[in-house]
């Protein structure tokens, strides 16, 4: 099953398979980037109740990583990869902190869904399984992030402090930055309670009324909701071009042959990663 469409390629090297977008890969002598695909990989560092991964499943991930970031002419050494919990956290990576494996798991990541860097050979990593990831480049100050946005990120504008981050360290305008939207669920299976509902309807109150945001479903008395959309008028509003939005259109669950879905393999789900690095 090839996934490309006008946004995005789908590769197979040798047995690796990963996206990558169009619009990105007109700047390759600048930076790498791929977000994976596959069941049969995980990137999973840690385990969600912070116990200590087994063997194998660690070395899963290590080999994951080195296979994807191989792939794309990356040394997995350089990894700097958040500790993700729904925060609406930014942080700026200015160095490798362990020097010969990649910086996971560690305190200075904590409670991070975002990171920034200006810094070459710094493979910035996030991970998802359902969620959004973001992965922005400005290509005229030579600035990449990569973020985590959740529901619950979103619902914080996680997005928009990330661009807000850039602005403040690097200087960076909006309209220069360019935003690709990687693999996520989509309205057609993000189903919520009246709660969550309620919650997005409040914060994003100006935006529902306007756009095809939220709708119930009659049958299970619940209500879908687009929060790929509110990412792109949100950060549109921020003052990013809408040409520089660029959504890859795959929905997790849709292909979860090909992504890791929480909503489709519940307890014990894998991990996909987005990656982006400044040569």
């Amino acid at each position: 099953m090839d996934l490309s469409n006008e946004n995005i390629i789908h590769v197979n090297k040798n047995g690796v398979q990963y996206i990558q977008f169009r619009k990105l890969l007109e700047y390759s002598d600048i930076i790498r980037h791929a977000y994976s695909l596959g069941t049969d990989v995980n990137f999973r560092t840690a385990k969600v109740n912070k116990q200590q991964l087994s063997r194998n499943e660690y070395e899963l991930a290590i080999n994951s990583y080195k296979n994807l970031c191989n792939a794309i002419g990356s040394n997995y050494i350089n990894t700097v990869k958040t500790n993700q919990n729904h925060t609406d956290t930014i942080k700026v990576a200015n160095k490798k902190i362990k020097e010969d494996e990649p910086d996971f798991n560690l305190v200075e990541y904590s409670e991070t869904d975002g990171i920034v860097t200006n810094k070459k050979s710094l493979i910035l990593s996030t991970t998802n399984a359902d969620c959004i990831l973001l992965l922005l480049f400005d290509p005229i100050k030579k600035v990449i992030a990569n973020v985590h946005s959740g529901w619950r990120g979103t619902l914080q504008r996680i997005s928009i402090k990330a661009i807000e981050k850039m602005e403040k360290e690097y200087n960076c305008n909006p309209k220069d930055i360019i935003c690709c939207i990687c693999p996520s669920i989509r309205k057609c299976h993000f189903e919520v309670e009246k709660e969550v509902k309620d919650m997005f309807e409040e914060e994003f109150k100006s935006i529902v009324e306007k756009n095809d945001i939220i709708t119930e479903t009659i049958s299970s008395k619940k209500w879908t909701i687009d929060t790929v959309l509110i990412n792109q008028i949100i950060l549109e509003e921020k003052g990013l071009k809408k040409e520089n939005i660029i959504d890859s259109k795959i929905c997790s669950v849709c292909n979860s042959n090909l992504v890791h879905s929480y909503r489709v393999e519940k307890e014990g789900y894998g991990l996909e990663t987005a990656i982006i690095e400044l040569k």
